[in-house]
């Protein structure tokens, strides 16, 4: 009968190390976690009114897995929009996390629909030219509409096609979709393109909702508008 092998063990300090390193990285995790609950507890005091958007807006906060910075942009937008909650004025709320876009007036939904969201990323040209797109996070006020309005194909949709950039870029109708609301940097909320356009689906660190839904709520957006990214 042939006698087993054995495979020696792991000498008594390593276990006790590995034991260390998973004890300290739990630890060090609980601790975050409970900072971030603490920074956030005098900002989230509970209200009567929405207790429970409250209590979800600041579990997501402490869940998340970001920089200080970004735990900012974050921090930033949400609280803006669980203050418009109790307003009595229209605004937009888009959830990054539930991909949902929601046109509101205090705690009313008026009509919410499902929201796609462009990638943030940088282009590079051939000639080395770049552009930048990043996520937008925060509160703000709506720039401007465009409707029936006529789009030139900018640079950079050529440069993330890996196409040439043409001397002269032709201009589209509706080029970014029929309906379209400017945000800061340029950013913006848009239908969908025309198949005629070369973009496919959301400009990049943009967002892209149904036509119908954002026709739905045109006539009530404005300059004065309120977005609310988070």
């Amino acid at each position: 009968m042939r006698e087993r092998r054995r495979f020696p063990r792991p000498p008594l300090w390593l276990n006790l190390l590995l034991l260390a390193i998973a004890v300290a990285t739990f630890a060090y995790a609980k601790v975050q976690r409970e900072t971030v609950r603490r920074k956030t507890a005098v900002l989230f005091r509970p209200s009567p009114l929405n207790p429970d958007e409250l209590n979800r807006v600041r579990a997501e906060l402490a869940d998340m897995d970001v920089s200080r910075q970004q735990l900012s942009q974050e921090l930033d937008g949400r609280m803006k929009y669980v203050g418009s909650l109790e307003g009595e004025q229209f605004y937009i709320a888009i959830d990054t996390a539930k991909q949902t876009f929601a046109f509101r007036i205090g705690k009313n939904v008026v009509r919410e629909m499902p929201v796609t969201i462009g990638a943030g990323k940088t282009v590079t040209a051939k000639d080395g030219r770049t552009w930048t797109f990043v996520p937008l996070k925060g509160g703000f006020n709506v720039v401007g509409k465009q409707f029936d309005y006529i789009w030139r194909v900018p640079e950079w949709l050529y440069a993330m096609n890996g196409e040439p950039i043409p001397a002269d870029r032709p201009s589209i109708e509706n080029g970014l979709g029929k309906y379209v609301i400017l945000l800061p940097d340029n950013y913006v909320i848009h239908s969908p393109p025309p198949a005629d356009s070369p973009l496919k689906g959301p400009k990049p660190g943009s967002f892209l909702v149904p036509e119908a839904d954002l026709a739905a709520i045109w006539p009530r957006v404005t300059k004065e508008t309120r977005v609310y990214i988070f």
